[in-house]
């Protein structure tokens, strides 16, 4: 789990851009001391992920705020289920209602969408991998909930590990060029990832010693020829496929005999899972 800082920092950002100076609504229409139970229920079946940080969310509005939950993330949740009862402050409730929801719907997207992925490559030996193609400010949410939903997290950004794409490939002169200026420098214990789009390309990241090679946007019998020839000039070459992986072919692709598919919809198309949350009066 992220560590209680971050998220309360998000958090903060977050309750900021929503409140500002007051939710004008609430404080006219409820006083300071009323008290009140929610609910969050789903309203479609999914699998739940964030509902650690949708709590905060309230305590970071209220001291005096109590919770019961029913589920931990990672659990199947059907429509109609409750999934945490809050009680407190019905101040701290409304305000902070809407972002707790969206954190909630958002990641437990993320988390059912993942979940889909890994089932269709159950029993291939494939490892299903996120992109860094996450909505800013959220990556460290949105790759938890990846986590969540049974994948595995690439990098999490540029600074912890070494990925040389087509656009530094052009930039630095080619393929060999660019692998020779990072073996120079780089730090002995980080393997080098090289994106090839073509057999040619393989060829010569193979050949300038590439530990990692990401196969860009191939066809199914491409990536087959790629990875016999990948396999026959070295056996511990580590294969990535990306781009244009759907639901539909990620079976299919996983067959062929690579080791990690990254799919950048799991962060930037999942979509956000229809939860609710019902205030209760307490008499």
């Amino acid at each position: 789990m992220i560590s209680r800082e971050v998220i309360k920092e998000f958090i903060k950002g977050a309750l900021s851009e929503d409140i500002g100076t007051g939710d004008i609504t609430t404080e006219l229409t409820i006083p300071d001391n009323h008290i009140s139970l929610a609910k969050a229920i789903a309203k479609e079946d999914f699998i739940l992920a964030g509902l650690p940080i949708f709590i905060e969310v309230f305590r970071f509005l209220s001291e005096r705020i109590s919770y019961e939950p029913f589920f931990s993330d990672g659990d199947p949740v059907s429509s109609g289920e409750t999934i945490a009862r809050i009680k407190g402050p019905t101040r701290a409730l409304l305000m902070g209602e809407r972002v707790a929801l969206n954190i909630l719907q958002r990641l437990s997207g993320i988390a059912t969408l993942t979940h889909s992925f890994v089932e269709k490559v159950e029993g291939t030996g494939v490892k299903i991998l996120d992109t860094r193609k996450t909505t800013p400010a959220m990556r460290l949410l949105e790759k938890y909930a990846v986590k969540v939903g049974g994948a595995q997290n690439h990098r999490f950004g540029l600074y912890d590990g070494i990925l040389i794409k087509d656009n530094h490939i052009e930039a630095a002169g080619g393929i060999k060029k660019a692998i020779a200026l990072v073996r120079e420098a780089k730090p002995h214990l980080l393997k080098i990832e090289v994106e090839v789009k073509n057999l040619n390309e393989l060829k010569e990241a193979i050949e300038a010693g590439a530990d990692i090679v990401m196969l860009d946007n191939m066809g199914v019998e491409q990536i087959r020829s790629a990875v016999a020839l990948a396999r026959e000039r070295r056996q511990d070459i580590v294969i990535e496929v990306s781009g244009g992986v759907r639901l539909e072919n990620v079976r299919e692709l996983a067959l062929t005999g690579v080791d990690y598919i990254s799919v950048g919809a799991l962060t930037h198309s999942a979509k956000a899972v229809d939860i609710s949350m019902k205030i209760e009066r307490i008499p």
